[in-house]
């Protein structure tokens, strides 16, 4: 049996939504998962300040729990857009561009406190950006 050009169209329509839809997901849970991990981290600086070391010869001076605070705001923020993003709303694509870019900035200040988690957040964000922005919507 031959299918119409119309049939074809309605299946390749199909698999382009449940790709949207997985892609809309796995952005939403990377965002989230960087959102919970930017918040450990900034309660960490706050609660525990002798956990971070860092050179003298730091440019950006801030108290290590203003950073904190920093984190914490920031992931706050994350967390509300990925779930945003898990409602599908519209703002919430702009707005997880954002969030991650800011954060691929903060961590990349962060870095000479605690590198290894610094970049670990950086490739995250990077992983969310391109999720979001390679996110097709029908």
């Amino acid at each position: 049996m031959t299918t119409t050009h119309r049939e074809e169209y309605r299946e390749e329509h199909r698999v382009q939504q449940g790709f949207a839809a997985g892609a809309t997901i796995g952005a939403a849970v990377l965002l989230l998962t960087g959102g919970i991990i930017a918040l450990l981290q900034g309660i960490s600086a706050v609660a525990n300040d002798d956990l971070f070391v860092v050179g003298p010869e730091y440019v950006y001076q801030l108290d290590l729990s203003t950073w904190g605070w920093i984190h914490i705001v920031l992931s706050i923020v994350a967390i509300a857009v990925a779930i945003g993003m898990f409602t599908g709303a519209a703002w919430a694509r702009v707005s997880a561009i954002i969030i991650a870019s800011l954060s691929i900035i903060l961590n990349f200040l962060w870095l000479p406190y605690y590198p290894w988690w610094s970049i670990l957040v950086i490739a995250i964000d990077i992983v969310i950006i391109w999720a979001v922005a390679t996110w097709k919507t029908a």
